[in-house]
Parts: structure tokens; C-alpha cells; sequence
């Protein structure tokens, strides 16, 4: 099993700046790629970005160029650098992890943490 604790979510203007992180413990060896989602009220969960176990990464359109997605494998611990940030990113963030040969994909997922953008 594959557990994973997010913190660093908060408060933010229009253009600022927060850096969420996702601490994983358990049978970490077996998660090939690491996710955060992300959730608004009255929307479905979208995918924000991924990162591979080689380190290769992924964006959604609307956050390309503003977030970054990076691992520190000595930590086992995920992070989501995201910048200039706008009302719209406004939603709970989830960290997830997709399991190696599991028939259920993003089989593990965190507590989430909300990320608040005023304009």
C-alpha cells in the first residue's frame, strides 16, 4: 500500500505564487508516475500534471508554462511549484499515485489540500 500526505496549500493573490508538496510512504517501488489533480466545486477531478519515475513530465493546457511538477526521490516526496496564479486555479489539490501493473490506474490518492486564489 501506497500512502500519500499533501500539504502546502493556502491562500494566494491573482499572480502569486504557492508550492504545494506530497509526501509518499509505504511500497513506494512500486509507483511508476506521480499526479496532482485538481477539483473545483461543481466540476469534475482534472489532471494538473505528472511526473514519471525517469522524471519525464506532463501539464494540462491550462497550467503549462505557470506550474512545475518535480520529485525528490531521497524525500519520496512530490512537489507542485505553481506560479502566477489565477482565480481559476482555485480548487482542492490531490496528489496521486499510479501503481505498476495495477489494473486500477491512480490507485492511491492523498487527503487533498485546498488552494484559494483571490483576484
Amino acid at each position: 500500500q501506497v500512502r500519500l500526505v499533501e500539504s502546502g496549500g493556502g491562500l494566494a493573490q491573482a499572480g502569486g505564487s504557492l508550492t504545494l508538496s506530497c509526501a509518499a510512504s509505504g511500497s513506494i517501488f512500486s509507483i511508476n508516475i506521480m499526479g496532482w489533480f485538481r477539483q473545483a466545486p461543481g466540476s469534475q477531478r482534472e489532471l494538473v500534471a505528472t511526473i514519471t519515475s525517469d522524471g519525464s513530465t506532463n501539464y494540462a493546457a491550462s497550467v503549462k508554462g505557470r506550474f512545475t511538477i518535480s520529485r525528490d526521490n531521497a524525500k519520496n516526496t512530490v512537489y507542485l511549484q505553481m506560479n502566477s496564479l489565477k482565480p481559476e486555479d482555485t480548487a482542492v489539490y490531490y496528489c496521486a499515485a499510479n501503481i505498476r501493473d495495477s489494473l486500477i490506474p491512480w490507485g492511491s490518492w492523498g487527503q487533498g489540500t485546498q488552494v484559494t486564489v483571490s483576484s
